[in-house]
């Protein structure tokens, strides 16, 4: 029989996957999520995915819904046995809470491993820099959030528009709610991530401006698991994109996703400055 090199590397993650598989089948590992939606809504979307993975491992996946921010990042660092989905700035500040975890793999969202924001005005307004801001009155999201509140704040800062420098800024939850603020005229400017601009732009939203590119949500594993554990894990991430039901996961989490992709921690560097910025001027703890 000729082995060619595809042969060679299915043979071997089968045989990864039977080792593992033995090892751990009594075991359980916990996906926890952080609360961007409801629980019901992440509980549905995340479902395949935990099932997707324990078929592979042959170990039983659940799905944890974390109360709060807080509680999500506590939950990884005492959990021995988990994976967790966090956005970037989270995983920034578990890594400065406490060390570097595995990263599995980071979305890769229509091609793209890297993410970007907009902070916007009505079509008609006369505002045309950051530093038009002066005086203007500036609609965030959630203050967690890093393409609608942390982000857009850097911006603002470097153009020299600190708080007090405002006529006023709110939070109002969330990216909807600042596209609908700035186009009824209720705040001058907001902060949203690009898929609210473009779903928004024709109703008369203006891009002012656009954050750098930062480096997607991902996913991470406890560095308690086995590293045979963690590789497995890995891989079954990275050739989601070439299994039917690997699509299906991906596509039940948001249906933009077209791969999990490879990450490193240096590849998040540009958002830690950021947020040692926000840090030092008193925004963030």
């Amino acid at each position: 029989m000729l082995l060619t090199r595809n042969t060679l590397y299915t043979t071997g993650i089968l045989l990864l996957w039977s080792l593992v598989s033995a090892v751990y089948a009594t075991e359980k590992l916990t996906l926890c999520i952080h609360p961007y939606k409801s629980a019901s809504e992440l509980y549905k979307a995340f479902s395949p995915l935990a099932v997707y993975l324990g078929q592979a491992a042959g170990i039983e996946v659940e799905v944890l819904v974390a109360k709060d921010y807080d509680s999500h990042i506590e939950h990884i660092i005492k959990n021995k046995t988990g994976i967790a989905y966090l956005g970037p700035a989270s995983y920034v500040k578990l890594v400065d809470m406490h060390g570097k975890p595995s990263i599995l793999a980071r979305l890769s969202i229509n091609g793209k491993p890297t993410f970007q924001g907009k902070i916007v005005v009505r079509d008609d307004s006369p505002i045309q820099s950051l530093s038009d801001l002066q005086g203007k009155r500036f609609a965030f999201g959630d203050p967690n959030s890093t393409m609608s509140h942390l982000v857009p704040r850097y911006m603002l800062i470097e153009a020299g528009i600190t708080a007090d420098r405002l006529a006023d800024f709110r939070f109002l939850g969330n990216h909807v709610n600042v596209a609908l603020s700035v186009l009824s005229g209720k705040f001058d400017a907001g902060a949203v991530k690009e898929a609210v601009f473009h779903k928004y732009q024709s109703r008369g939203l203006r891009a002012l401006a656009t954050t750098p590119a930062l480096s997607e949500h991902l996913f991470i594993a406890s560095n308690d698991l086995s590293p045979e554990l963690i590789e497995l894990l890995r891989s079954t991430f990275y050739n989601m994109k070439d299994d039917a039901d690997g699509i299906k996961a991906m596509k039940s989490i948001k249906s933009n996703i077209t791969a999990m992709v490879s990450a490193d921690d240096a590849d998040y560097d540009n958002l830690r400055l950021i947020l040692a910025t926000l840090r030092d001027k008193g925004v963030i703890e």
